[in-house]
């Protein structure tokens, strides 16, 4: 299926017309065209991706850390909380690992996995038969048409909050994921990684207040025996990278520690 996925869901990034796929081309009714990308993806950012965006390097070893079952437990708590959505969005997509859980989990669904990083588009465009993969900046307006998901996820990614409001429809849910402070505590005091920061939670709760209503939190956690390789890849599969990634490390017992919040939009 791929970009055929998003059929009715995306918009021009130009005019905010309905885009539509055909073959190598999305275009809308006034004339704007994009091309598709020959793996599979649409690249609606309209310019070069940011230099914070994941890089190839980042990419593979998040591909990999996800690969060995590390946030499971995480995916299960989504699907659980997902259950009869259609349309899905999942913003800050990466590989497309996330999105293509619940879609297994949610017969008959389709969904969208928007990220600024082409590289992690790239990976995505592979990750399921029902998802989509679009490259676009998820502060800006997102290239979605209004009202046309059920649900909107968002695991560690940046929150439009506002545009995630305009993408859902009535009766639509948004769930966020964020790290708790004991998240892979070790590995962060160890290597000297970047902090959780103690507000987070307050922050998170009032940016969200002008347009969704909290509805829940659920903590999600499982222990993590994390071989050298592991601990290697969790480091450089987030911003830590672009300080490095120590060679010499070690295995080490670690923890996923999240917070799952449910939000219903305010209308």
């Amino acid at each position: 299926m791929g970009l055929d996925a998003a059929r009715g869901l995306l918009a021009c990034p130009v005019c905010a017309g309905a885009l539509t796929v055909e073959g190598p081309t999305a275009s809308c009714p006034q004339g704007h065209a994009f091309d598709v990308a020959r793996q599979g993806h649409l690249n609606l950012l309209g310019a070069a991706q940011p230099a914070n965006a994941d890089t190839v390097a980042m990419v593979e070893a998040r591909s990999r850390v996800l690969a060995s079952g590390a946030f499971d437990a995480v995916d299960a708590a989504l699907a659980r909380r997902a259950a009869g959505s259609r349309t899905v969005l999942d913003v800050g997509g990466g590989t497309g690992h996330h999105l293509a859980r619940l879609l297994d989990a949610l017969p008959g669904s389709r969904g969208v996995s928007l990220d600024v990083s082409v590289p992690a588009a790239r990976r995505a465009a592979k990750a399921h038969e029902r998802a989509a993969s679009v490259v676009a900046d998820a502060w800006g307006t997102l290239p979605l048409r209004a009202r046309r998901f059920d649900l909107v996820t968002c695991l560690f990614a940046p929150r439009n909050l506002a545009e995630f409001a305009r993408v859902l429809g009535d009766g639509g849910l948004l769930l966020v994921v964020t790290p708790d402070p004991e998240h892979l505590a070790s590995v962060r005091e160890r290597y000297g990684l970047l902090g959780i920061e103690s507000d987070k939670d307050d922050r998170l709760l009032r940016s969200a207040s002008a347009q969704f209503q909290a509805i829940g939190r659920h903590r999600v956690r499982s222990s993590l025996a994390a071989d050298a390789d592991l601990v290697r890849d969790l480091i450089a599969m987030g911003p830590n990278a672009f300080h490095g990634v120590p060679q010499d490390v070690e295995a080490i017992e670690t923890r996923v520690a999240v917070s799952l919040w449910l939000f219903r939009p305010l209308r």
